[in-house]
């Protein structure tokens, strides 16, 4: 499975914005990694029509969480970013195989699409399970002073 840019990118300014008060720009949030302005401004925004941020308007807008970053899990921010869908898509090939019947549903029977359903239940049980706030303070645990330089770096 591989993910998007736009999950790294929406993930890191999930972090930054749980580290800094009020709204910032995405263009000020794109700098900071030397991001395409558009292109994260239109990952925040899914992020907003997923209830995880805010867009304030105005002259002193820009994004804020919208929730508190204890309560926003990596798989909020990876569904609205990637959507809901499932990793495999089972195409119950075993219908056309030997002894297989197209009348038959095998995905509940076949040992491959159940394995790789428990695969999926296990990587967005990890990922609810992690929030932004434990990423925040995980970040700050190795790099003491990464608050502090991501508030100096996005007030300018």
């Amino acid at each position: 499975m591989r993910l998007s840019q736009a999950v790294e990118w929406t993930l890191h300014s999930c972090v930054n914005l749980a580290w800094v008060q009020g709204p910032v720009p995405a263009a000020r949030l794109a700098r900071l990694y030397q991001l395409p302005a558009a292109y994260l401004n239109k990952q925040l925004q899914a992020l907003v029509r997923a209830d995880i941020l805010v867009s304030v308007p105005g002259a002193h807008g820009g994004f804020r969480l919208a929730r508190d970053p204890a309560d926003i899990s990596l798989l909020d921010v990876v569904v609205a970013v990637e959507g809901s869908e499932e990793a495999f898509r089972c195409a119950q090939i075993v219908q056309r195989g030997p002894g297989g019947d197209p009348n038959v549903d095998y995905r509940h029977f076949c040992a491959i699409a159940q394995s790789m359903r428990r695969a999926d239940l296990a990587w967005r049980r990890e990922l609810a399970a992690r929030t932004i706030a434990d990423v925040a303070a995980e970040a700050a645990r190795h790099s003491p002073d990464a608050p502090e330089r991501i508030r100096t770096a996005l007030a300018r």
